[in-house]
Parts: structure tokens; sequence; C-alpha cells
């Protein structure tokens, strides 16, 4: 069941995301990452880009659904120009003849044990036309996935981590062949991008199942 929302035409992401002023965090004592939400003309219409992190032991988000990015190196200034250069290493898209549309702001991570503070910005690129994808080591797999199909209701599930307590977080479960649940920051960048170009998000907490990886 494909909810009702107007999927939003290039042209009026392009419009909402120009004239937009992004939140921004103030990164002073914390390390710095970026991610590119890199949107792509299909002849069905926009499509996302997503990736699966590769498991790694003593990464906080190994296996996890995200966006193209990494953390900023210490040489580096420019947020953005570390989301272009992660989205080639990882996945061999080059952003650098891509469509710029915008900045979605930045996200504070959670800290965690052994894991300091780290502010996330996002930036939205558009490509008319893609090469094949060419995931890294760091990469388990990555797929392209209709805007739309986001807004389903179907797709929408309570994302269980198995710790004491069984936390519990709102996620879109993504791809067909493997059960992918996007949640975490790449869900609340999600949120962001759909409330800037007018067309939010249902109720984060109306999943109607529940998954545990």
């Amino acid at each position: 069941m494909v909810s009702s929302f107007a999927v939003p035409t290039l042209e009026e992401i392009r419009r909402a995301l120009a004239t937009r002023v992004p939140e921004t965090v103030d990164p002073a004592g914390c390390a710095r990452a970026a991610v590119a939400t890199v949107l792509h003309s299909a002849s069905s219409g926009l499509e996302v880009l997503f990736i699966e992190r590769a498991e790694h032991s003593g990464d906080p988000w190994s296996g996890h659904m995200a966006f193209p990015g990494g953390r900023q190196e210490p040489d580096e200034r420019d947020p953005r120009g570390v989301a272009e250069r992660e989205t080639f290493e990882e996945v061999g898209l080059d952003l650098s003849g891509a469509e710029f549309l915008g900045r979605l702001g930045d996200l504070q991570g959670r800290r965690t044990a052994g894991v300091s503070a780290l502010v996330i910005s996002g930036f939205v690129y558009h490509l008319a036309e893609v090469s094949p994808l060419r995931p890294n080591h760091e990469v388990n797999a990555a797929f392209w996935f209709p805007l739309e199909a986001l807004h389903e209701r179907v797709r929408r599930v309570s994302y269980v981590l198995p710790v004491p307590g069984e936390l519990a977080f709102p996620g879109i479960r993504v791809g067909e062949a493997e059960p992918h649940v996007v949640w975490g920051l790449t869900y609340r960048f999600l949120e962001v991008f759909f409330a800037a170009v007018g067309q939010p998000l249902p109720d984060r907490w109306g999943a109607l199942q529940g998954f545990a990886p």
C-alpha cells in the first residue's frame, strides 16, 4: 500500500533546498563526519542511494544501512568535500560533476562507551546519469531505492536493538532481496529531507510490525 503523499519533483526539491537555512551544530569537542544523500532520475522516478556498511568489530555503525559518507580527516576543513570523497571511495560515484542541491544540516550522534560524540553533516546531490556502483571493502551492499516507496506505510517498522531493555527505534524497510532497515541517524536525515521538501514522513511511531536484527 502506497501512501497518498505527492512525490516531490526534482524541481520542487531544488527550490525547497535552495531557500532553506540548514540547522548546524557547533562541533566544538566533537569529531566530524559527512554523508551524501544522492538522488538519481530513473525511468520510474527519483531514486536514492543506500549502502549497507560492512561488519567490523568495534565499529558502532557496523552493518547499518546508511548514506555513503564517513569521518572528516584532521587536514580536511570542508564537510561537503568529505561527503564527496567518501562517496567516491565507498561506491565509486564521482559527485564532482553532480548537481549540488543543498545542505540538510547537522545531526549529532549519541555518545556511547568508547566512542566520542560525532557531528554529522548531510548534503544532497542529483545525478542525471550514473555509473555502475563499485562498493569497496567498507560496504557490504549498495543499491538505488525509489524515493516514493519510503512513504509506504507497509515498510514502516520498529527496529529493536538486541540489548538489555530492547531499545526500539522507528525504521523503514528498504530493498527487496533482503530485509534491510533504515533507522537511527539515516532515518533522522530522511525526516529532515522530507520535511524540507514539504512531504514529512508519517508518524515515526506508526509502525505495524517489529524487526530485530
